[in-house]
């Protein structure tokens, strides 16, 4: 089985909310979360099609999916694999059976898709409430995204050696010497976090990656905000009122 990878370089939308530019709280974050128990084993999660299609963009979203509904709800929302392709159709131009349609997926360009229309599923479209892009210097915001909001969606460039060996579930990601070839580009989210490393959703398995390993190839990261999850769990992302991430959507919407 070859897994696939699939997130395209990043983009700059300025309409883009940016935690840093927001008025938010400074509360530093536990030093420790896991919202993954919940999940229980990693072979409920899915491939999500990734395994033959650069859909990550995609996957990664009901990846969060299942975070959200399993923590605050007990019941894992598992999204059938076609519900993903179909994502993939239509914010990333996929056309099943053409293979020259699989380019992959920009992750602004997914999202803003997202907050606008939402995701297929057998319940009806689901919609992110907001979403704003995070500073990926700065651990400690990442770390409140993941405790705020369950999850962070990521995008990062993928060194050679994630893929020659580390595709193992349960595999470290760590900063290696030596060839650090970038392959290609992939989204993933985050659910967890201790000190030393992140916990990564991917390829329906659970890895981690160390902080070094994110401060080296993460380029991208976003607070996905559910107003499910903020009624179930009472967490109010980094703090933002509800009347605050309106005003940060707004922009999308020119």
């Amino acid at each position: 089985m070859k897994l696939q990878l699939g997130r395209t370089p990043r983009t700059f939308d300025p309409r883009i909310a940016k935690l840093s530019m927001m008025p938010h709280s400074a509360a530093a974050p536990p030093v420790a979360v896991d919202y993954t128990p919940a999940l229980g084993t990693s072979t409920a999660l899915g491939m999500m099609g990734n395994d033959t299609l650069g859909d990550c963009t995609c996957a990664a979203f009901y990846h969060a999916l299942q975070v959200w509904s399993a923590n605050a709800t007990g019941v894992i929302n598992t999204q059938p694999t076609k519900e993903v392709i179909k994502l993939y159709e239509w914010c990333c131009g996929y056309v099943p059976g053409d293979p020259n349609t699989d380019q992959g997926g920009n992750e602004q360009a997914v999202l803003t898709y997202l907050y606008k229309h939402g995701a297929p599923t057998t319940r009806g479209h689901q919609k992110i409430d907001a979403f704003y892009e995070i500073d990926v210097f700065n651990l400690e915001d990442v770390k409140s995204t993941i405790y705020d909001c369950g999850v962070s969606y990521i995008g990062f460039n993928v060194p050679s050696f994630v893929m020659d060996n580390g595709t193992i579930p349960g595999s470290v990601w760590d900063v290696q010497a030596g060839d650090a070839n970038i392959v290609g580009g992939h989204a993933v989210v985050l659910a967890g976090y201790d000190a030393n490393t992140a916990t990564v959703i991917s390829w329906g398995a659970l890895y981690k990656m160390t902080w070094a390993f994110f401060s080296k190839y993460v380029d991208e990261s976003y607070a996905l905000v559910s107003n499910a999850w903020i009624a179930a769990t009472g967490k109010s992302p980094s703090g933002l009122s509800k009347a605050q991430l309106e005003a940060a959507m707004a922009a999308l919407h020119a």
